[in-house]
């Protein structure tokens, strides 16, 4: 429940802060990285690294699309497509922000959406993490890295396992996907 009650506050903050005439659908990618910062803090994609660039880099490459290409069916698969290549390629993979991408083609936002709501809302949502993280004893404090960058899953690869930079052996050797996903069945 202290991390459910963080994520309000977090969000709170971001919207006061932000503004309510801003788009709700970004709101709502906010609201998913209010799950990884206050649920899963010590995961990779809940790092500065992969919050603050993951968000930035699909907004800039939203509003670029519709900038630059307007708004057809194909601009937003496009800016999606692009926004997974940038994650991947500069370790920034934070998957509710890759929904920023196509939130600003719908919104056909300009380029002072980085700035506000954007920028805006991840600062007040990474600084909430950070010090709601300290206020109880025995917590992990966010963030466990501040460079730390996010690795895509291998889809070669016959192992599921979670990012050395945090000291653990690979969790589940020569499992393949399809296993993990029938051993976690109901």
């Amino acid at each position: 429940m202290w991390c459910a009650a963080g994520a309000g506050a977090g969000l709170a903050l971001a919207l006061a802060m932000a503004g309510p005439g801003h788009s709700p659908f970004l709101f709502a990618s906010l609201g998913g990285s209010a799950v990884f910062l206050f649920g899963l803090g010590n995961a990779p994609a809940a790092q500065p690294r992969a919050l603050f660039r993951g968000h930035l880099g699909s907004a800039l490459i939203g509003i670029a699309c519709a900038q630059h290409l307007g708004s057809g069916a194909w601009v937003y698969a496009l800016a999606q497509a692009l926004t997974l290549v940038f994650m991947i390629t500069c370790r920034t993979v934070h998957p509710p922000a890759g929904a920023n991408a196509m939130i600003m083609v719908h919104a056909h936002a300009g380029y002072g959406a980085l700035l506000q709501p954007v920028l805006i809302g991840v600062i007040c949502l990474a600084g909430s993490a950070f010090l709601w993280s300290r206020l109880w004893s025995g917590a992990v404090h966010y963030p466990v890295s501040w460079r730390a960058g996010s690795r895509p899953v291998d889809w070669g690869s016959q192992a599921c396992g979670i990012d050395e930079q945090y000291g653990h052996d690979v969790a589940l050797k020569g499992v393949t996907a399809a296993e993990v996903a029938r051993r976690s069945a109901p």
